[in-house]
């Protein structure tokens, strides 16, 4: 039997020091058994190298900012629609979740599937709101607090001892060694993702993650738990090994199972020395490091699509421990003739 020939539309294509997860998991669609997918890629900069490797991306639009308005994104994706005929669209994002969640009927009637949290899970596992998830899940999570001022933070005071952990409200983590950092770094983490600003208490262990694919009735279709073996200064896994970790798997799957999570996710936690698993953040969406799943056997991206598309899905079974991944960097060259026609035109 061949192929099905699909149209796929993904953002976080900025496969940077800062990466997107918009590249990997374009190829693990691009290495599915089912699908002979046409990749078309919705960029937010005319930099995101994602843009300029053809062999990932046969197609790209520039689309507006979230922050411009959701009915404005959501707009340019239905007018790229009118040309491409999207039958999936995969954001990548949590900055944009919201607005193709909210506008997930507009875009089925206009034939595009999406496969994403619904609001009220999206909402409770936000980073502000997770001392109240871990209580009401019974998952340790470390003490923190959300605060809207400096002012406010100065009245936390005695609460805290240092170091702590400064967090945006989408992105961004700093360790904070003392109250002038911690002044230094809530005034750049404000102004770049707003507020409120997230102090959290700093535990001492290992960093540990799971990607995790749930079907939206309580079943995890597939979950590889790793531990990150280099770290950048930007707290990215630049390098990981996949894991043998019954306690984790148990964890993802009791989310899941408990929240009844749809899509993609990344739990991350830290093992304390204690060996306790404290959750540190729930990502709404597949990490840049899926490929990684991939590479042990587990094709989340696959299976994301096919969830999208109303198929039935069968769990993973299994995955193989001690895969690595390593990020690299890499020269590509292209021209200066095509980056001046996607800022020009808005597509290349």
């Amino acid at each position: 039997m061949g192929k099905k020939k699909l149209t796929i539309a993904l953002t976080g294509l900025n496969n940077t020091d800062n990466p997107g997860p918009g590249v990997p998991v374009i190829r693990g669609i691009r290495e599915s058994e089912y699908f002979d997918p046409r990749i078309v890629g919705l960029a937010y900069e005319s930099l995101e190298p994602g843009i300029y490797m053809h062999e990932v991306v046969d197609k790209t639009y520039r689309v507006p900012y979230p922050s411009e308005g959701s009915d404005v994104l959501v707009n340019r994706v239905l007018e790229i629609n009118k040309l491409e005929n999207i039958d999936v669209l995969i954001p990548n994002f949590d900055a944009e979740l919201i607005a193709f969640m909210k506008a997930e009927k507009q875009l089925k009637e206009a034939g595009i599937s999406t496969f994403l949290p619904e609001m009220k899970q999206f909402a409770e596992r936000e980073k502000s709101d997770l001392p109240e998830f871990g209580e009401k899940y019974n998952i340790k999570v470390p003490f923190s607090k959300t605060v809207t001022s400096i002012k406010d933070f100065e009245e936390l005071g005695s609460e805290f001892e240092y170091p702590v952990v400064i967090k945006g409200k989408f992105y961004d983590a700093y360790i904070a060694h003392n109250r002038d950092q911690a002044v230094g770094f809530f005034a750049k983490v404000s102004a770049k993702w707003g507020l409120p600003v997230i102090v959290q208490e700093y535990i001492i262990g290992t960093e540990v993650n799971v990607v995790a694919l749930g079907d939206g009735r309580g079943n995890t279709i597939g979950a590889v738990p790793m531990r990150k073996l280099y770290i950048t200064d930007k707290g990215k896994g630049w390098a990981g090994v996949s894991l043998d970790d019954r306690k984790m798997l148990d964890l993802a799957s009791r989310i899941i199972g408990e929240t009844k999570w749809k899509g993609g996710m990344e739990i991350e936690l830290i093992r304390s020395e204690k060996n306790e698993l404290f959750l540190i953040e729930i990502n709404p969406r597949l990490p840049a490091w899926v490929y990684l799943a991939v590479g042990a056997g587990q094709n989340m991206p696959e299976a994301l699509v096919r969830l999208a598309l109303g198929e039935n899905v069968k769990p993973f079974e299994k995955y193989e421990v001690g895969k690595m991944f390593i990020r690299y960097s890499y020269d590509m060259i292209t021209d200066m003739s095509e980056f001046e026609k996607l800022s020009m035109n808005g597509e290349l």
